[in-house]
């Protein structure tokens, strides 16, 4: 069974602002049955975003896959409020980098 990476399957894997508390992922697939696969996979579970992102499972605000458009979407708490003093991402446009290296078993 071959192994590739969210890097290699979707055609945009993003972050981004969702409010002053919270940041949204987005992972888009060009084609259904890719889609399909990675969800059947099982490598995109809380846990494991959890784990990937060094938060507990209780921080997933939103975890699911939405079929018309092909995507995966997770929105965690951010661990700091957006704009405060010490703000890396104030956009939470760089805070994807995490799912890129995620593993998908494909048959």
């Amino acid at each position: 069974m071959a192994t590739r990476t969210l890097r290699e399957l979707a055609k945009v894997v993003r972050s981004k602002n969702s409010g002053p508390f919270e940041i949204t992922f987005d992972v888009i697939f060009d084609g259904v049955a890719v889609y399909e696969r990675v969800k059947a996979s099982g490598a995109l579970q809380p846990e494991a975003m959890a784990a990937a992102y060094g938060v507990p499972v209780s921080d997933i605000v939103t975890f699911m896959f939405f079929d018309p458009a092909r995507a995966f979407k997770m929105t965690l708490k951010r661990s700091w409020a957006q704009g405060t003093v010490g703000e890396r991402d104030t956009f939470g446009a760089q805070q994807h980098a995490p799912l890129l290296d995620i593993a998908v078993e494909m048959d």
